[in-house]
């Protein structure tokens, strides 16, 4: 956030009624890489229909409800938490299946005799 956005949001004294993908990830106290996770497993809805590469906005009141929602918390962390576990279970089996392509095999060659 900028200065000025900053000091006049301190001089209003409230949240701006929509956020960025970044502000939401601050008020969710997550990373802005997990608020996609979050939209795709149908926790979070941005504001009107956004095309997949145009930037998401998030309604404030929204997001306030859902952090003093114990059930919701509970649902997103086992929703960020299950896709992280799947990614790192995907790059393990990816670099165990590189290494055992890098192994050379010896080369028997039939002994002269």
């Amino acid at each position: 956030m900028r200065d000025d956005q900053h000091r006049f949001l301190n001089i209003l004294g409230q949240l701006p009624a929509r956020l960025t993908v970044e502000q939401a990830a601050w008020v969710l106290n997550c990373q802005a890489h997990d608020v996609p996770i979050l939209v795709a497993a149908r926790l979070l809805k941005p504001l009107g229909n956004p095309q997949p590469n145009s930037v998401k906005y998030f309604a404030t009141s929204e997001l306030l409800e859902l952090t003093r929602d114990r059930a919701w918390l509970s649902k997103a962390t086992s929703a960020l938490c299950n896709h992280w576990r799947k990614k790192n279970e995907q790059r393990k089996a990816r670099k165990g299946d590189e290494h055992h392509r890098s192994i050379p095999f010896p080369v028997l060659l039939p002994s002269d005799g």
